[in-house]
């Protein structure tokens, strides 16, 4: 195989959504600093009334990670999952999402009862060398067809790299 064709993950980013401002809110930041320990981001809504919250107000938090540590947050968060995703989780570009019904089935994350009991999602972009052209700002251009990576061959990269199991 080309070193071209390889696969990789571009980055991994979680959320969690709360729905309101508020002590929620507060424990679902400190829930994700406490599983990636990088910066969280607030989200805010977009629209004039988001399922009838103002535009402008706090109701989530996110993080991405990227490199070695989301690998490795990967792997415990695939683990949690009993290594095992569904084929309906792959989008056409190759990403995929999870969701993590409860954190406490992570590995080597305990429970905290200032937070309680939360869940979050969690979604996986990958990629392949030289799709920078498609973000670059000097000349950018699309990623060709075949270079675009399908969601078989993301399916097939998910059971070889991390031992997942597809159902």
């Amino acid at each position: 195989m080309s070193a071209m064709k390889t696969i990789r993950i571009e980055k991994v980013t979680l959320n969690m959504s709360t729905g309101s401002p508020g002590p929620e809110l507060e424990k679902a930041r400190k829930l994700l600093e406490m599983i990636t320990g990088s910066k969280i981001v607030k989200t805010r809504t977009r629209k004039r009334s988001t399922f009838g919250v103002a535009k402008g107000r706090e109701i989530g938090v996110m993080t991405t990670l990227r490199g070695p540590e989301a690998r490795e947050l990967l792997e415990k968060l695939f683990h949690s999952k009993d290594n095992k995703i569904s084929a309906s989780q792959f989008d056409k570009s190759g990403n995929f999402s999870i969701g993590v019904e409860e954190y406490i089935n992570i590995p080597g994350v305990n429970y905290d009862p200032d937070i309680g009991i939360m869940g979050f999602d969690v979604t996986v972009s990958l990629e392949r060398p030289g799709y920078r052209v498609s973000k670059r700002s000097y000349r950018r251009s699309k990623v060709g067809k075949a270079h675009r990576i399908t969601q078989e061959e993301a399916m097939d990269w998910v059971k070889r790299e991390f031992g997942v199991e597809i159902v």
